[in-house]
């Protein structure tokens, strides 16, 4: 923090929508001039477009951040994004018309590359470095006109050769198929690392054991795999299904700088309540993930009791060392509708 670099800082928000110098209000001191957007159904806006050399370090958001509105970064130029996930998906609120967790309030995802704040203010500190240009777009797919706030800052400035690119990829089932594995992220190709997850599951019954199921990834065209966790709690860094099976038997929340089950969703009374929801991340920042070649994971979901398995949905994050088209394809917005 004490070194001063060769660097330009920008900023894109509704105030400055060029993101340029001397680019935002004209209005004086307490006033107001622009402080949102609206978009309409089916218009996409473009919220940064930048020429040059540089990185994205911060994006807030807040206004209707709901599942309608699909964020999508371009990179270098490129007519494909590399990033593509319906907004709260993407910041790890993929329950997004369900505000109040089972105290009450908030949920507050604490780390150190996403915050959600009360009352459901986006942010992401993932550094997003580019070559030669960036663009970021909101795509509206909802019935109505949606409002949004936000702010984009950035430096332009040398970078070092060996940048790794940013992606997000979404991915959902509702339910998870029985028989086989989630696929988190699969297609991906090339020299990269894997910085996480976040991921949100859903409930269709009572607790079928949703906790029970081995993460795994696949290393370079691994048959079998080389990271292999036990336990979707355990790979989330808690155990005994996060205090329901032990002690307390009873779920607990929390909110660490790289990992962290941080809402719960329903009913708390009961053990084995029906339709509870679990919103989730994982950050590999100091147990880092690299391959060179490609990647997968996968996570199981047993439900033990035969019942109707759970909903799964996933953003994954990682680096490239080039931009790549995603693997995966968007579903509807009528599929991505989550209650």
């Amino acid at each position: 923090m004490f070194t001063l670099k060769n660097r330009t800082t920008f900023g894109f928000s509704a105030e400055n929508p060029t993101g340029t110098r001397n680019g935002g209000t004209r209005g004086g001191d307490c006033s107001k001039l622009r402080a949102r957007i609206s978009i309409a159904p089916g218009e996409t806006v473009s919220l940064c477009d930048i020429d040059g050399e540089g990185m994205i370090t911060h994006m807030w958001f807040t206004g209707y951040i709901g599942h309608s509105f699909i964020i999508r970064i371009y990179w270098d130029n490129n007519e494909f994004p590399s990033v593509e996930a319906p907004i709260s998906a993407f910041f790890g609120c993929a329950y997004d018309e369900n505000f109040y967790d089972i105290d009450g309030k908030y949920p507050v995802l604490n780390s150190s590359l996403i915050l959600v704040a009360p009352g459901r203010g986006y942010n992401s500190y993932f550094e997003m470095p580019f070559k030669k240009h960036c663009k970021i777009t909101m795509e509206n797919r909802g019935r109505e006109n949606g409002d949004l706030y936000y702010m984009i800052t950035g430096w332009l400035g040398e970078l070092p050769e060996n940048i790794g690119y940013f992606h997000a990829l979404y991915n959902q089932e509702h339910p998870v198929k029985r028989g086989r594995s989630y696929t988190v992220i699969d297609g991906v190709s090339g020299k990269g690392r894997f910085l996480g997850l976040t991921f949100a599951s859903g409930l269709n019954g009572h607790n079928t054991c949703w906790v029970e199921g081995e993460a795994k990834m696949f290393i370079d065209g691994d048959i079998y795999p080389s990271m292999n966790y036990t336990g979707t709690e355990d790979y989330f860094c808690g155990a005994y299904a996060f205090g329901n099976d032990i002690a307390m038997k009873k779920y607990q929340t929390f909110s660490a700088p790289y990992v962290g089950l941080y809402a719960i969703l329903g009913d708390k009374e009961s053990q084995y309540n029906s339709q509870k929801r679990f919103m989730l991340y994982r950050f590999h920042v100091k147990d880092e993930i690299y391959f060179d070649q490609s990647f997968k994971m996968t996570m199981d979901n047993l439900g033990w009791t035969g019942a109707r398995y759970d909903d799964y949905t996933t953003v994954a994050y990682y680096l490239l060392e080039s931009p790549q088209k995603l693997p995966f394809e968007l579903p509807s917005d009528f599929e991505l509708i989550m209650t």
